[in-house]
């Protein structure tokens, strides 16, 4: 019977759910919670998880009996309307879950989890005989302490699976578990300290001054809060009196004891990027005016525009100015890159124009700081008018966005792989513009295909603007392709250096220009083979060879991060000649530094950037000149300013060229066109050697000119013959699980019903270059959707056939992977 005093909300769950939950819920909680704020709830035998409020209603469940909520955890939605609408798209268009976006969305700081906690149940009295060694050692710690965690009885009884343990203590009734909700963020609180209310008069604080004579110290204290308050109206920092007057805490503590100072916390943000020296945006030069015009142009047709704009042509000036307006308009600001080695430079950029305005979130930031920037977006503070950052900030709750500029929009790193969402932030920028009706700028040098065929093919999708000299009219570096096949054979190489680049670097040193080595390997070598046997150690998990990390001195896997120390004799036969195949950064570090003593060498990989800092430090040791050779892996390639580099060298163009991909030789394009961008930004021209075995390939060939239309054209013409984006959607079905045999046979199962509708369609089943990471066997099925094909009607059969699939008993332990627009 229907009962209006009973409510209902639909919760998004941070669990991979494809239906949401209904909780029950009282009428004065309908009328306090709003869609987007958080709630505890039980899922499960005994699991309290944090949930999202999607909808409020007086729906029963049919099918199952609503729980009640545990509380509720917000004040305000911490989610907004446009976020929501953006998931569903997202749920929608990616195939994946609500909890898949909302555990990716949210800083784990907001989804507050239960711990488990141990406690005695003091009701029953129990026969210490009665239990086991393992059950009774838990019980006696449980006599000492009111309650174990989890991670407690793990430790007492060094085992890893205790759960049997407990289990069977719960039924001999000796404990019982509880869970316990924790919050993880906490605010940075600075501490400060006034003097009493009653001695702020002249009379009362001289007095107060006679009567501290004989605590020189205190006197000390009083005098410099004094001098410090005169000097400024700000509050007055603990830290500040102390260094100050070079007393202790101790000795502040005793005057907060006799009241005579009072302390108090302000709340503050742990990231600030305060610069006193605003100065106005740079004025452009023609060819940049020309090109805003154009742009200003394109968004009043098109929401959507392509800036093509050869490397160090000053697109980031024309980006300032497009901000600038947007701001004045009162709106928020989106600026994407590809690489969080990019906001680093770009934050010294943009605060010396908008001080502080502008916000950074990435992943390599704290969870406390993540929190603090997801307040500012949400509140829609002065903090975070401009907001900087990787792939994941799309996701952030924007209420009155007016632009979203996609820098370099051609970088894989966009698309996010493992795990769900399988998301490409890119396209999902465009989509999150439209719903504020909004507009999108994409840059790049060295355009994706797909965005470059949206702008001048397919109906003009999106509007077009291109800048095609460079700042100041310096001319793009001059590009020579080395052969070194021919090179080895004249006996002309020395370690991987060939006599042209040794002679090159020589020149730039002996000028006191900088250099950057390219080498798309990190570690010393991937290969390590025994001379005599031939073997070479394999990571146990994955089917690949371990790279040898000298600076280490032990094997790493670069798929599951495996390592083992170095060898001194190979594993197999014993043998004590181990010999190094190929290279990687590290070599070509180790290279350098033996051919130029004297010159200053530093490598970013991902091995030297895994601290918080790590990008600023090396980057602002090479703009400060106090590095010369930089060698690094692709991480140096992307959008990087760097004043004095003459020479660029790419170690080995084929390692890229051969990459068993359809995308292989558009992102080599991409990659060397960039990585050349990278020389002669300034005054003096260029210059970038390229070795390889092969300089007649077509690609290296279309680098050399930076003639990047043949290459679109020629690209073109195959992705048509074949059947590839832009002209056909790709979705990736990739089946994963440890039995070799049960992913073979449930991956020709799939094939088979997704051949019965998509007929050729489909590719495969068949087995990555890598087939088996982390001792999971992985093989993919590859589906082509043309143009005329309905996106949203081909999901619908996938998921249907996916479902069928994974109700079939032995194909249920088997993980089903979809991956749309698998660029």
């Amino acid at each position: 019977m229907y009962n209006e005093s009973i409510f209902f909300i639909d919760v998004i769950l941070p669990i991979p759910l494809e239906k949401q939950f209904t909780y029950a819920i009282t009428k004065a909680e309908s009328e306090f919670l709003k869609i987007g704020m958080r709630v505890a709830v039980p899922f499960g035998k005994r699991k309290i998880y944090t949930a999202l409020v999607l909808n409020i209603h007086q729906n029963a469940p049919i099918t199952y009996e609503a729980k009640e909520i545990h509380q509720i955890l917000d004040e305000q939605p911490i989610v907004n309307e446009f976020q929501i609408k953006l998931w569903q798209w997202m749920a929608n268009y990616y195939m994946c879950t609500l909890g898949d976006i909302l555990r990716a969305a949210l800083p784990s700081a907001f989804l507050l989890e239960s711990e488990t906690n141990v406690v005695l149940n003091k009701e029953e009295t129990i026969n210490d005989l009665d239990l086991k060694d393992d059950e009774f050692l838990i019980y006696e710690a449980l006599q000492h302490q009111s309650s174990l965690k989890i991670e407690d009885v793990t430790n007492i009884l060094d085992k890893k699976k205790v759960l049997p343990v407990i289990k069977a203590l719960i039924e001999k009734q000796a404990i019982h578990v509880e869970e316990e909700l924790f919050e993880k963020y906490k605010p940075k609180l600075i501490r400060y300290v006034k003097l009493n209310a009653i001695y702020n008069n002249e009379a009362s604080f001289n007095e107060l001054m006679n009567t501290l004579n004989r605590a020189p110290k205190q006197r000390q204290i009083l005098l410099s809060l004094f001098m410090l308050k005169s000097a400024t109206k700000k509050p007055i920092k603990v830290s500040d009196v102390l260094k100050k007057s070079e007393a202790s805490s101790a000795q502040i503590k005793a005057l907060i004891d006799k009241e005579i100072l009072e302390e108090y916390y302000l709340k503050t943000d742990r990231v600030s990027f305060d610069n006193d020296e605003i100065i106005n945006s740079k004025d452009l030069n023609s060819d940049q005016e020309n090109t805003l015009n154009k742009i200003s142009k394109a968004f009043k047709n098109q929401n959507v525009t392509l800036l093509y704009g050869v490397t160090s042509s000053g697109k980031t000036e024309i980006y300032v100015k497009l901000i600038e307006d947007v701001l004045k308009q009162g709106k928020q600001v989106l600026y994407l890159v590809p690489e969080i080695a990019l906001t680093s430079q770009l934050v010294n950029r943009l605060s010396v124009y908008f001080g502080n305005q502008i916000s950074v979130y990435h992943s390599r930031y704290s969870l406390n700081e993540r929190v603090e920037v997801w307040y500012h977006v949400l509140n829609n503070s002065d903090k975070a008018k401009v907001v900087l950052g990787a792939r994941s900030s799309v996701l952030l709750p924007f209420n009155n966005l007016g632009l979203i500029i996609v820098d370099e929009e051609h970088e894989q790193s966009y698309k996010q792989f493992d795990p769900a969402p399988r998301y490409h932030a890119r396209d999902t920028a465009v989509v999150l513009a439209n719903l504020f009706k909004a507009k999108t700028l994409l840059g790049s040098a060295t355009p994706s295909i797909e965005s470059y065929f949206n702008a001048v093919k397919k109906e003009k999708k999106y509007g077009f603007a291109e800048l095609k000299t460079r700042y100041n009219d310096v001319l793009m570096p001059e590009i020579e392709l080395v052969d070194i096949k021919d090179k080895h054979k004249r006996k002309r190489m020395q370690g991987h250096f060939s006599d042209r680049l040794i002679e090159e670097m020589t020149e730039a040193l002996n000028d006191d220009n900088q250099i950057i080595l390219f080498q798309n390997r990190r570690g010393f070598s991937p290969i390590i083979e025994c001379n005599t046997c031939g073997h070479s150690p394999q990571c146990p998990n994955c089917d690949v060879s371990l790279t040898y990390h000298q600076y280490k001195n032990q094997l790493r896997c670069h798929y599951c991060g495996y390592a083992m120390a170095m060898p001194k004799n190979c594993v197999a036969c014993g043998s004590s000649e181990l010999d190094n195949k190929g290279f990687g950064t590290e070599q070509i570090e180790e290279e350098v530094k033996a051919l130029f003593p004297k010159a200053k060498v530093a490598r970013m990989d991902l091995d030297t950037t895994r601290g918080k800092h790590s990008y600023e430090r090396i980057i602002n040791a090479f703009e400060q000149h106090e590095v010369d050779v930089l060698v690094g892996t692709q991480m140096v390639t992307k959008g990087l300013d760097f004043r004095n580099v003459k020479l660029v060298g790419v170690m080995n163009a084929d390692s890229l060229l051969n990459f068993p991909d359809f995308r292989a030789h558009e992102r080599s394009f991409q990659l060397m066109q960039q990585v050349a961008g990278r020389a002669g930004r300034t005054d003096v021209r260029g210059k970038v050697l390229i070795q390889t075995y092969n300089p007649y390939h077509k690609i290296l060939q279309q680098v050399s000119t930076n003639d990047y239309l043949s290459m679109f054209y020629e690209q073109l013409d195959e992705r048509y013959n074949y059947k590839y984006p832009p002209i056909y959607r790709l979705i990736k079905v990739t089946l994963r699980h440890r039995d070799y045999n049960k992913v073979n046979t449930g991956a020709d199962w799939l094939a088979k019903s997704l051949r019965q509708i998509f007929r050729q369609q489909v590719l495969g089943p068949e087995f990555p270059p890598v087939s088996r990471i982390r001792n999971q066997y992985h093989k993919n099925i590859l589906i082509k959707i043309p143009q005329n094909q309905s996106l949203s009607k081909t999901k619908e059969a996938i998921l249907k056939i996916k479902n069928s699939f994974l109700s079939i008993k032995d194909f249920r332990p088997i993980k089903v992977i979809l991956n749309v627009d698998n660029y």
